[in-house]
């Protein structure tokens, strides 16, 4: 457990520490449960800058950060929607994602929702399952030409 952290909302001057951080923790986390390819494929997200800009700059975007180094980050878009929640791959299981988690139940909370929903990998199940979330349905999505399989979870407020 990190005692020293701080989480703030995100700035653009973050973006390459945040982009670096979800490549890093995609290839070294979730290739456990995804092939190579499929890794490949998801990794390079992390290279569509406008996409990453637009998420800091329009969503609910926060970031965790140990001795001036992003550990983690969250983001929120449509209300209610855990959008996205990775920790950095040297940093895993040391309560960052939940504390990200909580913050990001607080907003959606605060802005007068009653449920939060989140799409996750494989990878990131029991994560959910641990935090009372719902598994609503698994599914498999097109992405850059790949098919993925993913869960669709849900908690109540």
């Amino acid at each position: 457990m990190i005692k020293e952290l701080e989480i703030r909302e995100a700035t653009l001057e973050d973006l390459p520490e945040i982009t670096a951080l979800y490549r890093d923790t995609v290839r070294a986390i979730n290739s456990r449960d995804y092939s190579e390819k499929q890794i490949e494929i998801w990794s390079s997200g992390a290279d569509d800058t406008e996409v990453w800009e637009a998420r800091i700059k329009d969503l609910y975007f926060i970031v965790a950060e140990f001795r001036s180094q992003i550990v983690g980050f969250a983001h929120i878009k449509k209300g209610c929607n855990l959008d996205g929640l990775y920790v950095h791959k040297n940093f895993q299981r040391q309560t960052i994602g939940s504390k990200l988690l909580r913050i990001a139940e607080s907003q959606i909370m605060a802005e007068g929702y009653e449920i939060i929903n989140a799409e996750s990998s494989i990878t990131s199940v029991d994560f959910f399952d641990s935090h009372y979330f719902e598994q609503i349905k698994k599914q498999k999505k097109s992405y850059k030409g790949k098919g993925f399989a993913y869960s669709i979870f849900s908690k109540e407020l």
